[in-house]
């Protein structure tokens, strides 16, 4: 009987993702184990091992595929005695192929409501959604009402374009229109709407109020031709923008700033470095200034457990662990993987888990429950020359701390001016479950922290 591989759910919020690559062709031989494709989330590619033993009988999806449905048939394969030719007719009962289903969003934000009201906390690792999401666009129809198979993706940039999918000749599987195709219609100009046609000078008699996302046309009539190039917007990008739009939109944010004097944990810093054991003619580690803010800031967390919470709408949820995810730079966005349990790990393991996670984000190697999650964060322009700025605070966590850089400063001690070392530091918090006073509160434990740092190590 034929094996169906489906599209895997590689985190709890997934929804659909890219089929960036196939390690296997047709004929290949499998076991449970094996792996079979890259899979490229918003935030990372991941590897997909096979379950069940067999042949590759077809590969239903093309590698290069776009937004591939969870649960959509990708591939199938022959059992044991079974020929690759017979599997290949005979499988094909799994859920609908990508570009059958609708945009899915709206539904499943009805449907996770259940659960969230009975479990508050399982809903901390999911997205935010948006306050007034927008009604599902059906699929595109030719005018003799044949249905059009197109990726939510394509139809998305259709629509944005003006270009009727129903004009287009697919070229993904089994005839599917897929970005590439609708894309090479922009190109060329045809399969333009006439609705959309007809709808442009209204558009551009709009008034100047910019609507929640502007079209190309909208933004481009204000550059000369020529002038400019358009980078279509990844995953990525697109999760960000729209989680940090949401961020601000929902949670009001307050903001809290200290300054706190380094000289102290510098030079603890330098005699911790300078004490590491050798191995392969190697410091075992080497500590930055982050891997100290990161335990301060855990540790404070753990002194100040009010602070270390989230929002729900039924809910305070109280965290037992200071899990503290940490901002890394990473070509085309941003990600934050997690420090589990930072308060209970020693400067040097969080060290060394912290180098091994920010290599593996940048190359986009990271799992998704080394990104999910979390209690709070920290963003470190520090090592940029930025002396502060405040950071939007990423749900579900209800603070952030943003780490500017260390300076000599002129400061006043025993009523005489002295040079210091000084770092400023602001907290962004969830005004909804972090009050000011918290938040001061939650700051000067961890000013204590960076100021008298030989209570991290204790």
């Amino acid at each position: 009987m034929p094996i169906n591989i489906t599209m895997p759910a590689l985190s709890p919020t997934m929804e659909e993702g890219n089929l960036a690559k196939w390690l296997v062709k047709e004929g290949d031989k499998v076991g449970p184990g094996d792996v079979i494709a890259e899979i490229e989330t918003d935030k990372a590619t991941m590897e997909v091992e096979a379950v069940d033993e067999g042949t590759v009988a077809k590969l239903v999806v093309a590698a290069g595929t776009e937004g591939v449905k969870v649960n959509a048939l990708i591939a199938i394969l022959a059992g044991e005695g079974e020929s690759v030719e017979d599997a290949a007719k005979g499988g094909g009962d799994a859920a609908p192929a990508p570009a059958e289903a609708p945009n899915a969003e709206a539904p499943k934000q009805e449907a996770e409501k259940p659960a969230a009201a009975s479990d508050p906390a399982a809903s901390l690792d999911k997205p935010i959604r948006d306050q007034n999401p927008a009604t599902p666009s059906p699929a595109p129809a030719t005018q003799s009402g044949e249905r059009v198979f197109s990726s939510p993706l394509a139809r998305r940039i259709a629509k944005d374009a003006g270009v009727d999918v129903a004009q287009i000749s697919g070229s993904g599987p089994h005839g599917r229109v897929v970005k590439k195709d609708v894309e090479a219609a922009i190109a060329s100009g045809t399969g333009k709407s006439p609705a959309a046609s007809a709808a442009a000078p209204q558009a551009a008699a709009a008034p100047a109020a910019a609507p929640r996302g502007m079209s190309d046309d909208a933004v481009l009539k204000n550059f000369a031709e020529g002038s400019y190039e358009l980078v279509k917007h990844d995953g990525m990008r697109k999760t960000i923008a729209r989680r940090l739009q949401e961020s601000k939109q929902t949670i009001p944010h307050f903001y809290v700033t200290v300054d706190c004097e380094l000289d102290a944990l510098l030079k603890l810093r330098s005699e911790l470095n300078k004490s590491a054991p050798v191995k392969d003619d190697k410091p075992a580690y080497k500590l930055s200034v982050n891997d100290m803010v990161i335990k301060a800031l855990a540790l404070a967390l753990r002194d100040v457990p009010n602070a270390n919470v989230s929002w729900t709408d039924e809910n305070m949820v109280m965290h037992k662990h200071s899990d503290v995810g940490v901002a890394v730079s990473i070509p085309g966005g941003l990600i934050t993987p997690i420090i589990r349990s930072a308060e209970l790990k020693t400067l040097s393991a969080i060290s060394g888990e912290m180098k091994d996670l920010g290599k593996r984000a940048k190359d986009r190697k990271l799992k998704p429950e080394e990104y999910q999650g979390g209690t709070s964060s920290v963003s470190n322009m520090g090592m940029m020359g930025v002396k502060d700025f405040a950071a939007v605070i990423n749900p579900p966590h209800a603070t952030i701390l943003a780490v500017g850089a260390g300076e000599q400063r002129a400061v006043v001690k025993d009523g005489a001016l002295a040079v210091a070392t000084v770092m400023s530091v602001t907290l962004s918090t969830d005004h909804r479950a972090v009050d000011g006073a918290l938040g001061a509160e939650l700051l000067a434990a961890f000013k204590g922290y960076i100021e008298n740092p030989m209570g991290m190590l204790v």
